[in-house]
Formats: C-alpha cells, sequence, structure tokens
C-alpha cells in the first residue's frame, strides 16, 4: 500500500474497520418490564395510541389508473403547483436555480448526488422541490396558532394537515399538565433544557437523536455535547434506515458505506435494483440509470411491486437531450424504458432470490458455459467463496423458487445478464434492510459482486442508497451509539476530556430506556421521531414516561403532540435560509450516499426574526448546561462555522484541510478503501457470507406486510395525498393485495379491512383500510406508513443491526367496523393489473424455445 493511501484509509477497531457501524451482539432486546404490551395491547381503544396515530379518513379517496410512466409533464406541473402555491412565483424560480448547485444550497431531500462539474441549470426533481416549496412556504404557525389549537385538538388532525400549517417561528414551551403550547423566550428555553439535564442522576437518562436533516457541523457539535455531558446515548434515524447495511459491509468488506461513484454508471454493463423505489424515493437516480442504458447497459429491478419509476421514464429536462430539436416530442411521448427485467420477488425473499441466481452461474461453468465467475479476483482478494458455493449448490431449485417466489425462467434470464456483465453496480435500499435478515440481505448483494469480481473497477460495486440527504454524514460526524475507541481518542485529543466509553442507547433500545424510565431528557436535531419509529402505541406510551421532550424543527408534527411531561418546540433555520452569524454569512456541509462532501449555502430570508441555527441552538444548550468553564469554546462554534470544520479535519480521518478544501472546490471526497481493494477485514480480504434462506412460514389466513411510502411523502412527511405512481387519489388508508389472495378471503376492491399483526403471542391492530387488488406476489402485502407503523412490533428487528423490521409483518385482515367507501375506476384498475412490465418472456433477445435449445 502506498503511503498516501495508507494515510487516507480510515481507520477503526476490530468491530467498526471503518469507525461507522458494529455488529451488536449484545442488544436490549425489549423493555426490562417485560413485553410491556399489557397495558397497551388494543390500541385501537387506547386514548394516547390513538392520538399517536393518522386519524381514519377515507372522504375523497379514489382508486383509478396508474401513471405509466415516471416524470415527465406531470411532475412538471407538479413542480409548478408545490413551488408556486408555496412559495409564490417569483420566490420559487429564484431558488429553484440554486438548488443542488455549487454556491447554492443542498436539497432538503434525498442523498443522491450530484455532479462534480457541469451541474445542469435544473439540477433538482419533483420530490425535492416538495421539500424546498415545504421549506420556503409563507405560511406561519406562531403562539396565536397554538392559542387557538390545543394539543388534543391538534393530535386529531392528520400529519398531511399539520405539516400544512406552515413553518414554525418561535420557542414554544408545553408546562406539565398544560392543554396548550406557549411562547418561551430562547433563555428561558435553554434554561429549562439544561436544568432538567443538569438534575438527572445520570447522563444516560439523556439522549440526544439527529434525523438526515441535519448537517455535518451541528451533528459533529451534538455528539461532541452529549460525550462531554456523559453520555454515547446518540440514536439516529440511520438505525432505522441502513444500520443493516453498515454492519453487514463492515463484515464482508471493511467500510459500511458504498463503493461506487457517479462516473460508475456511465461504464457499467449492469445495474441490479433491489429494495428500491428510486422514482419517488430519489427521481433524480432516475437520471443516472437513462443514461447508464443509453450508453447500453441493463437494468434488473427486483421489487415485489413493478414500481412505475424502475418501468418507463420521460425526462423533463431539455440539458440531457443532444439534440434539443427532439425534446418536445419525447416530453410528449412515453418515455424511455428502464428495466430490461422484473423479478417480482417475494416479500423477505431476497436471499432465496439471490442464492438462486449463484446457484445458476455455478451450474452454468460447470456445464462450460459463460458464468461471469471471476476466479482470478474471488483468489486474490476473497475468502469463503467455497462455502458460498457449496451452499448454494447444495440448495434445492424448488426451495429457492418457492422462497423467492420467482420462476425458473426469471431466474435464467437474471443469471444470463449477470453471467454477461463485465461492470456490475448493485443498488439497494430498505427493502432490504428492513427485514429480520437485514444484514443476511446486503451480504447476498455483495456476494453477488464478490463472485464476479465487481469491485474496484470501473462501473462495478456496491450502492447503498440512503434516504435523507445527510444521514450518512451524521453518523460520519459521530453521531453514533457505539463510537470507535479511535474515534474517542481523537475526540479527548482534541478537547481535552475523557469522553464516556460506555456505548449508549440506539433508537429502538431508547424506546425501551423511556418506557422503564431510563431515559428522562430527549432532544432531537429534526426529524419526526414518534412517526418514523415502530410499534407506535408502545413509542408514545414511551415518549410520555420522560419528564421533558424538545425538538428543534422547521414545521409542526407529531412528535410535537405525544410528549414528555414537558415539552419544548425549538424552530430552526431551513437549509434554503439565510445562516449570519457574528463572523458573517455561513455555510455548511453534508455528505451524499457516495461519501461525497458538499458546501450547502441558504440565500433565503428566514421565515421568523427568532429563528436559530442548528449550530446556534446545540452550541447555546452546551453553554447553558455545561457552562463557559469547560475545554470546549461553545459559542465560538456558533460565531463562526469554520471552526467547527478545523476540529473536524483533526478528529476524523479523511477530512484533513477540510477548510482549504470545500472552501475552494465546494465538495471532496472521502477515502474508501474497498474502492481501492483494500478491505478492512481481520484478514485483509473480502469476505463471502453464507446467508439460510430464512423460513417464512404462514398459517392459511396470514399474510406478509411491508410498509412504504406514497409518491406524495418523504420519509414521514406527507406533502400531498396522491401516489399516481400506484394509482390512488385523495387518500393514504389503502392496502395493495394480490387478487388471488382477496378472491381467497372473499374481498372485493374497495373494501374496509381491520389489519392485525401477529408477533410471538402479541396482537396489533390498524383500522379501516380499503383493499386495492394490485401485481404483488401472493401472499404478500402493502400499505402506507406511518400508518401502518402501529403494526410494526417493537422487538421485531433484525440480527446484529436491531433495525426495525418495516418490512416484514405478519398480518391478517379481518371485516371493519367503518362502512365508508371510496370510489373506484374498474378500468383504472384493470390497467394497472395488466399494464405491461419487462418479464423473461419480453427481456431476452431470444425466443424461449431457442434459448431453451441452447441449454439442452
Amino acid at each position: 500500500m502506498s503511503k498516501e493511501l495508507e494515510t487516507s484509509v480510515i481507520q477503526g477497531d476490530e468491530q467498526s474497520r471503518d469507525g461507522h457501524y458494529r455488529p451488536k451482539e449484545s442488544l436490549r432486546q425489549q423493555s426490562a418490564s417485560g413485553k410491556a404490551r399489557s397495558e397497551i395491547a388494543d390500541a385501537s381503544f387506547d386514548a394516547l395510541a390513538v392520538g399517536a396515530q393518522n386519524p381514519i379518513e377515507l372522504e375523497g379517496t379514489k382508486i383509478g389508473k396508474a401513471y405509466q410512466e415516471a416524470a415527465g409533464i406531470p411532475a412538471v406541473l407538479n413542480t409548478a403547483k408545490y413551488g408556486i402555491g408555496e412559495m409564490g412565483a417569483f420566490a420559487a424560480a429564484r431558488t429553484l436555480l440554486k438548488i443542488n448547485q455549487a454556491s447554492g444550497f443542498d436539497c432538503q431531500s434525498c442523498a443522491w448526488p450530484s455532479p462534480d462539474v457541469k451541474r445542469k441549470i435544473f439540477e433538482f426533481c419533483e420530490n425535492g422541490v416538495k421539500a424546498l416549496s415545504d421549506e420556503l412556504t409563507t405560511k406561519r404557525v406562531d403562539r396565536y396558532f397554538f392559542r387557538e389549537h390545543s394539543i388534543e385538538q391538534l393530535a386529531a388532525r392528520s400529519d398531511y394537515w399539520l405539516n400544512k400549517q406552515g413553518r414554525l417561528t418561535e420557542p414554544m414551551f408545553r408546562r406539565a399538565g398544560a392543554t396548550h403550547y406557549e411562547a418561551i423566550s430562547w433563555d428561558d428555553a435553554f434554561q429549562v433544557l439544561s436544568k432538567e439535564l443538569n438534575s438527572l442522576e445520570s447522563p444516560n437518562q439523556a439522549a440526544f437523536y439527529t434525523s438526515g436533516k441535519t448537517t455535518n457541523e451541528p451533528a459533529f457539535l451534538l455528539q461532541l455535547f452529549a460525550r462531554q455531558f456523559g453520555t454515547n446515548n446518540l440514536p439516529d434515524c440511520s438505525n432505522m434506515c441502513h444500520e443493516s447495511s453498515g454492519v453487514s459491509m463492515v463484515e464482508s468488506l471493511g467500510i459500511g458505506k458504498g463503493t461506487v461513484t457517479l462516473e460508475d454508471f456511465e461504464h457499467c454493463d449492469l445495474i441490479l435494483v433491489l429494495g428500491n423505489n428510486p422514482g419517488t424515493n430519489h427521481p433524480r437516480m432516475l437520471t443516472s440509470l437513462e443514461e447508464a442504458k443509453r450508453k447500453g447497459a441493463k437494468i434488473i429491478a427486483v421489487n415485489p411491486l413493478p414500481e412505475t419509476g424502475l418501468m418507463r421514464v420521460v425526462n423533463p429536462n431539455p440539458q440531457d437531450y443532444p439534440n434539443l430539436l427532439k425534446f418536445p416530442f419525447k416530453i410528449l411521448g412515453d418515455g424511455a424504458a428502464l428495466a430490461d427485467l422484473h423479478l417480482p420477488v417475494r416479500i423477505n425473499g431476497d436471499v432465496a432470490a439471490i442464492k438462486a441466481i449463484l446457484k445458476f452461474l455455478f451450474e452454468e461453468e460447470r456445464a462450460g458455459r459463460q458464468s461471469g465467475i471471476d476466479h482470478k479476483f474471488v483468489e486474490k482478494y476473497t475468502e469463503h467463496y467455497e462455502a458460498v458455493r457449496e451452499d448454494a449448490e447444495l440448495a434445492s431449485w424448488d426451495m429457492l423458487l418457492e422462497s423467492s417466489g420467482l420462476t425458473m425462467e426469471e431466474v435464467r434470464e437474471a443469471g444470463r445478464l449477470c453471467a454477461e456483465s463485465k461492470g456490475t453496480i448493485c443498488c439497494w435500499a430498505t427493502g432490504l434492510t428492513q427485514q429480520p435478515n437485514g444484514v443476511d440481505n446486503v451480504a447476498m448483494v455483495v456476494n453477488l459482486l464478490l463472485v464476479g469480481g465487481h469491485l474496484g473497477r470501473p462501473g462495478a460495486g456496491t450502492c447503498c442508497v440512503r434516504g435523507h440527504s445527510n444521514v450518512q454524514g451524521d453518523r460520519t460526524m459521530g453521531v453514533w451509539e457505539r463510537p470507535t475507541q479511535a474515534f474517542l481518542d481523537a475526540l479527548a485529543k482534541e478537547f481535552s476530556f475523557t469522553p464516556p466509553s460506555k456505548w449508549g442507547l440506539d433508537t429502538v433500545e431508547t424506546l425501551h430506556a423511556m418506557h422503564d424510565g431510563d431515559v428522562r431528557v430527549f432532544f432531537a436535531v429534526s426529524g419526526n421521531f414518534l412517526s418514523n419509529t415502530p410499534d407506535t402505541a408502545y413509542a408514545a406510551h414511551a415518549i410520555t414516561r420522560c419528564r421533558l421532550t424538545a425538538h428543534v424543527s422547521t414545521k409542526l408534527n407529531r412528535s410535537h403532540l405525544i410528549t414528555g411531561e414537558q415539552a419544548l418546540i425549538l424552530p430552526c433555520l431551513g437549509r434554503a435560509e439565510r445562516d449570519i452569524q457574528i463572523s458573517g454569512i455561513q455555510f455548511v456541509t453534508t455528505e451524499d450516499s457516495m461519501g461525497i462532501v458538499n458546501a450547502s449555502t441558504g440565500k433565503e430570508i428566514p421565515a421568523s426574526v427568532h429563528l436559530l441555527s442548528d449550530v446556534a441552538i446545540v452550541a447555546r444548550l452546551a453553554d447553558a448546561t455545561l457552562g463557559t468553564d469547560g475545554p470546549v469554546r461553545w459559542l465560538a462554534f456558533e460565531q463562526d462555522y469554520s471552526l467547527i470544520r478545523d476540529s473536524i479535519s483533526r478528529v476524523i480521518p479523511g477530512f484533513e484541510n477540510f477548510n482549504e478544501r470545500i472552501v475552494k472546490e465546494r465538495h471532496l471526497y472521502l477515502p474508501n478503501a474497498a474502492r481501492e481493494l483494500i478491505f478492512k477485514t481481520e484478514s485483509a480480504k473480502a469476505q463471502f457470507t453464507v446467508c439460510p434462506v430464512p423460513d417464512d412460514s404462514l398459517d392459511p389466513d396470514q399474510l406478509i406486510l411491508m410498509t412504504m411510502r406514497s409518491h406524495d411523502q418523504y420519509n414521514s412527511t406527507i406533502y400531498g395525498l396522491n401516489d399516481r405512481y400506484r394509482g390512488v387519489y385523495g387518500g393514504r388508508r389503502v392496502i395493495f393485495l394480490n387478487p388471488s389472495d382477496m378472491e381467497r378471503r372473499h374481498l372485493q376492491a374497495g373494501d374496509l379491512v381491520d389489519i392485525h399483526s401477529h408477533f410471538e403471542g402479541e396482537l396489533r391492530k390498524a383500522e379501516a383500510f380499503a383493499v386495492v387488488p394490485y401485481t404483488i406476489p401472493p401472499k404478500c402485502a402493502a400499505a402506507y406508513y406511518p400508518e401502518t407503523n402501529v403494526l410494526v412490533p417493537i422487538r421485531s428487528v433484525a440480527a446484529k443491526s436491531n433495525q426495525p423490521a418495516y418490512k416484514r409483518i405478519v398480518i391478517s385482515l379481518h371485516p371493519s367496523r367503518h362502512t365508508e367507501r371510496v370510489d373506484l375506476s374498474a378500468s383504472g384498475i384493470h390497467a394497472n393489473l395488466t399494464r405491461p412490465v419487462p418479464a423473461w418472456s419480453t427481456a431476452q433477445r431470444r425466443t424461449r424455445n431457442e434459448y431453451l435449445k441452447e441449454l439442452t
């Protein structure tokens, strides 16, 4: 290894070699008081749990035809609708030219990267505009709003209604026993918080949470404050989305982040998109997929649902067309096909599906046909290949096909594409990670790449598609409950104190600790903790047992309504808003899904003169709690963010000369050892992993439910009530079912059912969901969250990562006592069930008989 590379590789300890993830062998699996559901066994009739959920609203819901193409003119119209409707025409035009620009601000929405150079004029997508418009809305929520609306009244409103009320403008305080919030000064708010923190019996009775909205500078300050206060209780949203990815990749590759860059999409032969819906969750990814297709790449979509965003796309950006004269015809056309093959895998059938593809490749090699197996790479860079090969070869085809839900023809076609590829990229998201075996799912993806040597070469590698824009950066900054000793030592050296060494609590463990009274103060920088966590009824009871909960927020959400005995709402600047401190205009930084750190400078006038930045809030809270005699000059950090970056450069490897580099280039790449074929594992080799196929045996009346977003939401923020890509309009309370499962249960489209979830003798209920026939594998179901989070058992988590299993909930369906009706379009439903999907029979370039003849 060269000396230059040796110093740039992030170092870690044996369990977490990149310093960001580690397997969790000892977990707080449940509340110390037992299963802790005796008092909330039926959340339908528990007043607190009812207030923690969205109200049942079915009026106006219509099931009709889904759009056949992603983006296009509908995306342009929705962009205009949200932008002009929330910000006004002039502000919309001004700000849209700054989003994701080198001199502008980073998008508040997804973590898909922007090009290093030659960024387009319109470097945004429909959902990015929704997020921006949501932040820069002209509507306001002030003290008079809270005087008019009690907390109980607000809890009876939907998340959509709450979000539509506008920007928070001043700090608000809920006193113990109060029915309303009241205004409070910033100084008094910090006094309330610091008094509660300093009165705790132990620092470990506090927990400090972040979501992906939190940028690098305040994230670094928050973890520093928590550790100087004396605790590693730093749960974050990564615990709920990609913890399984990080743990799995650390074990197999020695780094918890993906290895590819945007440039790799220009050189690949094959892209597998697994458990991922880019058309809704990160639409700018569609541009990369379309460009890859234009250059000859094939795409395999592995998903229970044939998501529109992976089938066809109409690119609405004229800059992406070499010949502008063709743009009007293209924008009015039916778009470009993306997926060459859709594999309709059963929910949690991913291990079986990938093992089936591997088995096919091994059999092809034994038969002397092209297999794509790179034995030179395998021998030089990996371990345990033979164990994985033996495991796949011993698995029966009947078992693999039954568990995956795939046909032999689909497996053969996927295997053929893998065998022919010289450069394969695997992209995945929470469809893989939010399973009890989420760590194994990701390990199987790595197995598939290692077999073909698809690492360390152009156009190949892992692409862990993170959700929120800085969720990866928060972890890099040290927001993590299980820090490495190397990180703690660097922190101690920089700030002259001894950080706590005892591991802290992740998100699920924090909820258990709240429930048991072990966490008494909860402080969150951004996010909607209640609506994103699993087991809503349990979470609500846990949160209300805190003495104080405080949320740094831009908009009103349900976490402000289900609170501790006391509660604070601390309004902050949005990412697009100007941040001026004593030293001048400040900028912050974010890290995207590919380990690229970008500068972000807000340009807009803040929504209120009373708003503080995240940095200012954390710095002033730390100053009020710890005093001015300590080793950290908190208020100096508030005055000049470059001082924070100076400290980051000395604490976190890869950020050397941070200020100089980010000011000059406006972006920087963090080191990625696996990209250079340096694997920070015990043996210094990449690890193949033998993963068992999970036993998903169900009772005859049971199904497996996955939770998901609609197209009009981002995480738990609900922008609208339409999901045009699935044919749902004006409502959200629907459940998608295979028609055969409907027939077996004597259900008709539009029937209302109550959903019961079953876990180790525990029963949870969610009422009144309209049945929608859909193209989804038998024995599988899908519905939107947060409405269905109440069904996710708090103890149903992924092994090793403790990530909640939102995508595998065992359910049964029961007639509902509710009698509302939804509007149905029979022709629309028929069109949805019969729309073309790229299957084996249409994706291949040879007829089935020719292919079988060649095989024999």
